[in-house]
């Protein structure tokens, strides 16, 4: 048991250590996007399934609250957590429209949509992340494993160097809390 524990530990800052390595100017690049869209009266909208839902959440509430520093409420979303419009939509249109039929009621030009998925090809973030492109948003995709689908969508895409779930849900957290110093430090 001692052995799972600290290769579990080993294997997540591996992954994050080989993650950075590829990604560390892309995640500045899009830090810096996301500060002067909010900056420029913009919103951030974010969704995944399961773990990733809660990471959109978790996200979301780091940007309306405050990270580290002290600041205004800045505008994000996490489409993952209105329960009646998520279960309208799925029966009226589908599971795989709940994200995009919410993209096409609140996103605008300017603001920027994540879409979070392990797989990369959650057919509702494939589709949330379409929308908000074709309407004018900046699209970022944290996906894993060979990146999937998403990032033939997404303007930037994150994929996580590995094939456990566990280890990309723990890189995507890391990367949202690295962007949310970003945009503290950057405002």
């Amino acid at each position: 048991m001692m052995e799972l524990i600290i290769n579990s530990f080993k294997e997540s800052a591996d992954v994050k250590l080989a993650f950075v390595e590829l990604y560390a100017q892309q995640i500045l690049d899009v830090g810096k996007i996301i500060a002067q869209a909010l900056k420029d009266g913009n919103k951030l909208l974010l969704f995944g399934n399961g773990g990733s839902a809660a990471d959109a959440q978790h996200i979301a509430a780091e940007i309306v609250g405050r990270f580290k520093k002290e600041r205004k409420a800045l505008p994000a979303i996490a489409l993952t957590t209105d329960t009646s419009v998520l279960t309208a939509v799925g029966n009226d249109y589908g599971f795989e429209t709940i994200f995009e039929r919410q993209i096409e009621a609140l996103c605008m030009p300017g603001d920027v949509v994540i879409g979070i998925t392990t797989s990369g090809n959650s057919e509702n973030v494939i589709r949330g992340l379409s929308k908000a492109h074709a309407l004018g948003a900046t699209t970022v995709a944290f996906t894993g494993r060979k990146g999937g689908k998403v990032v033939d969508v997404a303007h930037y895409s994150f994929i996580v160097p590995s094939y456990d779930t566990a280890r990309i849900q723990e890189c995507h957290i890391t990367l949202g809390h690295v962007l949310c110093e970003l945009i503290d430090n950057l405002l």
